[in-house]
């Protein structure tokens, strides 16, 4: 089974994933299978669950978006987690591939964001707007490429597409996100963002526990990292 390869981390509360580009967290109107189906699935037939099998879902990453995710296996390990990340006690980072033209002092950005629902979309304001929310995360460039360069991003604050719509305001999109103002997608339609690190407590023992995955060997990843 192709997920059991992705399985960073699993015991009988969490099950944490390195999921890939273009793979639904959580089904949708689509209709298309979700990584949420497919550990369901997993579990009834790998650890021969009876029934249909508990999953909570913790926190999301977008679609195009991968990196590593934590799901929950127990309702009370869902609502451990979930209060420590609306508490902020978890700590994300992300690496995102911009144009190489990236400011070398720039490492931190502060918007107001809103949101348009009907679009799924945000934007980022430099001023407090009408029913905006603050955003911030700090960056760093990590490696400059022939076209691009490498930004490591964490999140201190969690708003809908937050570093997408806050580097597309700054005027860097990221590499391959058309919604966001890049010019060109890629061909399998993912994004070059990529959920590099999650540090959270383990919802039962308290173990800080750390979890770091590069990105997959694909795309646009492979000729910058790989190749």
């Amino acid at each position: 089974m192709e997920l059991i390869k992705r399985i960073l981390f699993e015991d009988n509360h969490i099950i944490i994933i390195n999921k890939k580009p273009g793979e639904l967290v959580q089904s949708d109107k689509t209709g298309d299978i979700s990584l949420s189906d497919s550990i369901k699935n997993y579990l009834i037939i790998q650890k021969k669950k009876q029934g249909s099998a508990y999953l909570g879902v913790v926190h999301r990453i977008d679609r195009p978006t991968s990196g590593v995710l934590v799901f929950a296996k127990t309702s009370k390990a869902l609502t451990r987690l979930n209060e420590q990340f609306k508490l902020r006690l978890t700590k994300k980072k992300y690496w995102a591939l911009v144009d190489k033209k990236f400011p070398k002092d720039c490492n931190n950005l502060s918007n107001w964001m809103t949101r348009n629902r009907k679009k799924n979309k945000s934007k980022a304001h430099l001023n407090k707007v009408p029913e905006s929310k603050f955003a911030q995360l700090n960056l760093k460039r990590i490696k400059e490429f022939e076209k691009y360069c490498l930004l490591e991003i964490e999140l201190l604050s969690g708003r809908h597409h937050q570093i997408r719509a806050q580097l597309s305001s700054f005027g860097f999109p990221i590499q391959g996100d058309v919604k966001y103002g890049a010019l060109r997608a890629n061909k399998d339609k993912s994004i070059s963002l990529h959920s590099i690190f999650l540090s959270l407590s383990h919802p039962v023992t308290k173990k800080k526990l750390n979890f770091k995955v590069l990105p997959m060997n694909t795309g646009i990843w492979k000729i910058v990292l790989y190749d």
